[in-house]
Order: structure tokens, then sequence, then C-alpha cells
């Protein structure tokens, strides 16, 4: 995920915490996280599926 989204998704949750969303940003602000977190996820499988055992 590119420093603009990472950037966009600091973003919403600080205006969250202090005066809080539209109900447009509230969606933003959810797709947001879920391409992040599933970018996530994709990065720890392939780390994992890459480890070999060595005995």
């Amino acid at each position: 995920m590119d420093k603009k989204k990472i950037d966009r998704i600091n973003e919403l949750a600080k205006k969250s915490k202090s005066i809080g969303l539209t109900p447009d940003e509230t969606i933003e602000q959810m797709e947001l996280r879920q391409e992040f977190l599933a970018e996530i996820r994709n990065d720890v499988k392939n780390q994992l599926e890459s480890i070999e055992i060595v005995d």
C-alpha cells in the first residue's frame, strides 16, 4: 500500500477521534482498512509459504 493511502487512513482515524466522520468518510475508512488488512494478510501468507524447515 502506498504512503498516500496510509496517510489517509491515519488522517481519518484522527478526525474520527476528534470531530467524527461523515458517512462517506466512514465508508472510505472501512474500504482503506480492508485493503490494508488484505495486503498484510497476503504478505504474512507469502512469508509463511516461503519458510523451509530443515532438519
